[in-house]
């Protein structure tokens, strides 16, 4: 049955669809559509990063705009992959490889677990091999936030949420916020 684009919105934990593995993008689908209303619901919740699953969609899809850091911030430490996406990138049945560097923690949101946030160890640099919206091919090695939104946004296509992630602080921190999204 065909995807309604204009169906598509967040979902939020402890919704059913979070927690299950994706399933390879179908082909014949409206793709097109279906990225473009991507890209309008994480634009509305003000994300740099959105998968197919947090919408409803249990498709291996993500899409993402990690802004360029501003001058005033702090500055990422010099590397030679980059750590922002320069533009809308979507990634179509992506697979992850190489992750390299020690894990290192740093706070993290999800436009699924509203007003939840914690330290999520994940690898500084990693390799992701992808299709476009238009069916091209590409890989692609990202450092910094670029690559933690990466791989923030694959974890929704295995069914993983940050809330598996934190570190053992920031779970104990959250406790009381996960359980309340659990009653809702």
């Amino acid at each position: 049955m065909p995807v309604d684009p204009t169906s598509l919105h967040i979902r939020t934990y402890p919704d059913a669809v979070l927690r299950r593995k994706a399933a390879t993008v179908p082909q014949g689908e409206n793709l097109e559509g279906v990225v473009r209303r991507m890209f309008e619901v994480m634009a509305e919740e003000k994300g740099i990063g959105l998968a197919a699953p947090q919408v409803g969609l249990p498709w291996r899809l993500f899409v993402l705009d990690v802004p360029e850091p501003e001058d005033d911030e702090e500055n990422e430490e010099v590397t030679e992959f980059p750590t922002y996406s320069s533009g809308r990138m979507v990634f179509v049945n992506p697979v992850l490889s190489k992750p390299s560097g020690t894990p290192e923690g740093e706070s993290e949101g999800c436009l699924s677990l509203p007003n939840i946030r914690g330290e999520v160890l994940r690898a500084p640099v990693i390799t992701v091999s992808a299709r476009d919206e238009h069916g091209q091919e590409f890989t692609l090695t990202a450092a910094g936030l670029l690559a933690r939104c990466i791989q923030h946004e694959f974890d929704h296509l295995e069914g993983v949420l940050i809330i598996d992630r934190m570190t053992q602080m920031s779970r104990i921190k959250n406790r009381t916020a996960i359980k309340e999204l659990e009653r809702e």
